[in-house]
């Protein structure tokens, strides 16, 4: 196709007759879950089989040998390695297209020598992005500001608590490692004994991030910086650190969207900013796809930058099913025009418009369903994916197969993505499924409302597992293993 693009329809139309093959290569096809219904020739390609086998559009190659994975980075090299997945690309032919959840220079090279075309900016650029005191550049530069902080190494508590003191922080606070996810690097520090704790992790980075304690609550959103201005999607609420879902205090483990769950005055900035922090992530020279999360200071109101994800992530299922992604598209079909090589123009700032209006936004929510007890053992019966239902007095039973969330017929229903299957591992903080519902699943003081509770006593009731009592120790996963979503 040649022809500019100028509107939304002509960006439909574009991806709806699209002949280049395109595929997400990651653990599940969880992070893209829909896009192949907008995306002619779109493929999955996964290491688990959530769907055991019925989804038209995942291919998980047989299991051969590998060394143990420490990444998802580590799953996808091996991926596409793997001699399934070159036959297939190979028999579609075309020339090929290739996107990620996370990849590295690896991942790159081997892409490369499969004719691939890696349609995100640079592994070496993400990383640099990815950094949490970089990330606090970027916004300075932008004018999106994060909470009061100093970027410093520390070598002892004395030398932070003189850091604290000469940036007007308080002696509660925040620090912050450079890279990895908030249930497991940030470290709330109020006394010697709190540092202590965590001393090895803070004292041997060169550099961290140390801030201020305030009393926030957290949100995240997500858009796309283009050649034509920062497309903004919906402010979403998180799930944080429910003892039902994980068993990191601090951890990720949902997000909902509705209309209200946020003041119009702390949405209109979280968009603004988000667009401001997208420009400027343009001119460091990344483009595409991106979420931030933001902190929304209770006492004040003040809404400050929380972290950068220079990348789609666990959140992206709910934009790119918000109302207004059905309505027009969805976030990600912008981040692959823009890397299509296709030119365009379009009129971004009609559309951020249109999308922060109230009405293209509806109810839903997602949680993350870990594993909670601090032991190892062998799954020897799950829950399938697909569409369950809640009876009246809170037990629930499956209904039928289904690979769209879209199925879910009313809050009475769920989709459930199964992760952790038959003859899996359940270990500390491995992840189960993930649930989505329409609706909420907290209530207005952001705890898990009595119906989320339901479904996830629900879910966990359909597992079943053994004691390992063979020598397979070896292999089973270690508590605290890495995420894959």
């Amino acid at each position: 196709m040649s022809n500019k693009i100028k509107s939304i329809s002509d960006l439909q139309l574009m991806f709806h007759r699209n002949e280049r093959p395109i595929y997400f290569i990651s653990a599940t096809n969880f992070n893209l879950l829909g896009i192949d219904r907008w995306v002619n020739r779109f493929r999955y390609i996964s290491y688990i089989d959530c769907f055991d086998g019925r989804h038209p559009n995942v291919f998980v190659p047989s299991e051969s040998p590998h060394a143990e994975f420490s990444s998802i980075e580590d799953i996808n090299n091996y991926l596409l390695q793997h001699k399934e997945v070159i036959d297939l690309i190979e028999r579609r032919g075309g020339k090929p297209v290739a996107t990620f959840l996370m990849f590295d220079e690896k991942t790159e090279a081997l892409a490369e020598e499969l004719g691939m075309d890696v349609w995100f900016p640079p592994a070496k650029l993400r990383q640099r992005c990815d950094n949490k005191m970089e990330t606090v550049r970027i916004g300075n530069k932008a004018g999106v500001f994060s909470v009061p902080n100093a970027l410093e190494k520390v070598d002892s508590y004395q030398h932070l608590m003189q850091i604290a003191e000469r940036n007007k922080l308080g002696r509660d606070l925040v620090v912050q490692s450079a890279f990895g996810d908030s249930g497991h690097t940030t470290f709330f520090i109020a006394n010697e004994d709190d540092f202590n704790k965590h001393k090895d992790e803070i004292v041997n980075d060169p550099e961290v991030k140390i801030m201020k304690r305030i009393n926030c609550r957290g949100a995240t959103l997500e858009a796309c910086a283009t050649q034509s201005g920062t497309l903004v999607g919906p402010l979403l609420t998180e799930v944080v650190g429910a003892k039902e879902l994980t068993p990191y205090k601090g951890g990720w483990c949902g997000n909902e969207v509705f209309p209200g769950a946020f003041s119009e005055g702390v949405r209109q900035k979280a968009r603004d900013m988000a667009e401001r922090f997208g420009n400027q992530l343009l001119q460091e020279g990344y483009r595409g796809y991106f979420d931030l999360d933001f902190l929304i200071d209770q006492d004040n109101g003040e809404v400050y930058l929380g972290e950068l994800n220079p990348r789609i992530c666990g959140a992206s299922p709910m934009t790119n099913h918000a109302a207004f992604a059905y309505a027009d598209a969805p976030l990600f079909l912008f981040h692959l025009l823009e890397f299509s090589g296709v030119p365009f123009d379009l009129n971004v700032r009609e559309i951020n418009e249109r999308w922060a209006q109230p009405h293209f936004i509806d109810s839903w929510s997602q949680v993350v369903i870990k594993y909670t007890e601090d032991k190892v053992d062998q799954v020897t019966r799950a829950p399938a994916t697909g569409i369950y239902r809640l009876s009246e007095d809170g037990t629930m039973g499956y209904q039928r197969y289904d690979h769209e969330r879209r199925a879910i017929d009313s809050e009475r229903e769920a989709f459930f993505l199964r992760i952790t299957g038959p003859g899996d591992y359940r270990y500390e903080g491995a992840d189960l499924g993930i649930l989505i519902t329409r609706g909420r699943s907290m209530d207005d003081n952001f705890k898990l409302n009595i119906r989320a509770r339901d479904w996830i006593r629900g879910i966990k009731n359909h597992y079943d597992g053994k004691p390992i009592v063979t020598t397979q120790h070896a292999v089973a996963p270690a508590p605290g293993s890495f995420k894959i979503l």
